[in-house]
């Protein structure tokens, strides 16, 4: 539902006036808005993140020159989110003549229509307000987009009405007048036919409309962003060059730099159900799973691994936590180790493989799968003393684990750990608040003999839903 209007706005056109409102084009009212939040410190572009000293300077100075950007980078890597965040940098109110189909401001009106009723009405056109929200367009760009779904076409009704064919009023505006005075994204660019791409010829240059050849110019205010894949220029189509030469920047995208940003885009976007936990430790080693498997050289990496990657995975170790939970009547579902390998085989869609290596694919992530494990094992527990743990099994003892084992069953098969509470500190601190719970503990001490195996300080008996830890 959209926002409503604060009710001290005014209605008609003088009302407008008589306000001190000032008319400015879309793109000073986003080059003013981003410099108040640079002046006073507020965040930007809220929820995009790993791109502060690289892609975000260089939107920004597109911005302020009001230049249209073609963002181009491969898949998830937040180019639709960044095009969502400039939107924001809209003002929050913004007046339109009431009616209108292409949005006209009321101290400018440029369809037919509005510029005949503001000669009639004078002082007493009405004057209705848009929220941010409602000023911004978005169409994927598909090889069956046509002219007339961007720009326009004829109207057979208002033809039936008795105008005649050469009348501006029996024009059916398009999605992009129609974002007039907003901003308007297209993603997937290359996909869209070369006959649509041309139609945006005037729309990026000349700011007017052309519909079907009517002798009509409609100028329009509006900031006109894009998004496309560099692998789609050759696989399914390409940008016309002289579209590329109108927009007046190109920016090109990455995946997080670092660490730190992969983990902090993993905890923002997963959608983990509420009263489940999925501990740091795991989140890590997603985080670090998705950064190796960009990095292997058995992925296509002209595909990309998409952010959208290590969020899937995270979300789907917890339906498996939440999952036994269910099963054993735990109270409270957290995540462990044995859970990770779920994860896998749904991830699989989501990664293209070197010719040669696809139906190895499953064996290739479980193992990376296993070398982020290992990583934030060192990382976290490599100074913690985990020998009492170790002697547990020098006996001849054995733990078995899986994905329908409770923790509090868990806990009891290993018995008394001592140091547990280190462990916790040094593996989970994330999680420090209070007394650990049973599912935590259980998760790392599982991480712990998960990590001495991938070590080779113990052995593993694999199971089909879980192992068997021995010396």
């Amino acid at each position: 539902m959209s926002p409503v209007p604060p009710p001290e706005l005014p209605r008609t056109l003088a009302g407008l006036r008589a306000s001190g409102h000032v008319h400015r084009t879309v793109a000073a009212e986003v080059r003013d808005n981003l410099l108040h939040r640079m002046g006073s410190g507020e965040p930007r572009f809220p929820g995009v993140r790993g791109f502060d000293a690289t892609v975000l300077p260089q939107v920004e100075r597109a911005l302020l020159a009001g230049h249209d950007i073609v963002l181009l980078g491969e898949r998830g890597q937040g180019k639709t989110r960044l095009i969502r965040a400039v939107a924001g940098l809209l003002d929050e109110w913004s007046p339109a003549v009431a009616g209108c189909p292409v949005n006209d401001h009321p101290y400018a009106p440029v369809c037919p229509p509005c510029l005949r009723r503001a000669a009639e009405e004078g002082g007493g056109l009405p004057v209705v307000w848009r929220h941010r929200g409602e000023r911004y367009g978005e169409k994927l760009g598909t090889p069956d987009t046509g002219v007339s779904e961007l720009l326009g076409d004829i109207d057979p009704a208002r033809l039936a009405e008795g105008r005649s064919l050469g009348d501006p009023e029996t024009v059916h505006y398009g999605l992009v007048p129609r974002a007039n005075r907003g901003v308007f994204c297209v993603n997937e660019l290359p996909d869209l036919p070369a006959r649509a791409q041309v139609a945006l010829f005037n729309v990026l240059e000349e700011r007017d409309l052309q519909v079907r050849g009517y002798t009509m110019r409609l100028p329009l205010d509006l900031l006109l962003l894009a998004s496309a894949n560099p692998e789609d220029y050759t696989n399914r189509g390409r940008i016309v060059t002289p579209l590329k030469d109108r927009f007046g920047a190109q920016v090109r995208t990455h995946y997080p730099p670092s660490l730190a940003d992969e983990l902090a885009l993993l905890r923002q976007e997963a959608a983990i159900p509420a009263g489940t936990a999925v501990p740091g430790h795991l989140l890590e080693a997603l985080a670090r799973f998705a950064r190796l498997v960009r990095a292997s050289k058995k992925v296509d990496r002209r595909s990309g691994v998409s952010v959208r990657f290590p969020v899937a995975a995270a979300e789907t170790v917890a339906a498996s936590a939440l999952r036994r939970a269910a099963l054993t009547r735990e109270e409270v579902p957290v995540a462990r180790v044995c859970d990770l390998p779920a994860a896998v085989e749904p991830l699989l869609g989501k990664v293209e493989f070197e010719p040669g290596h696809e139906e190895a694919g499953p064996e290739v992530l479980h193992v990376l799968l296993r070398r982020a494990v290992a990583e934030v094992f060192r990382e976290r527990l490599g100074g913690v003393d985990l020998a009492p743990l170790v002697d547990r099994f020098s006996g001849g003892g054995t733990v078995e684990t899986g994905d329908l084992v409770g923790a509090a069953e868990l806990l009891r098969r290993i018995g008394t750990v001592p140091g547990l509470a280190a462990m916790i500190a040094a593996a989970a601190p994330e999680e420090e608040d209070g007394p650990p719970s049973p599912g935590l503990a259980a998760a790392v001490v599982e991480f712990a003999l998960e990590g001495l195996h991938l070590e080779r300080r113990l052995s593993k008996d694999a199971l089909p839903d879980g192992g068997v830890y021995r010396f």
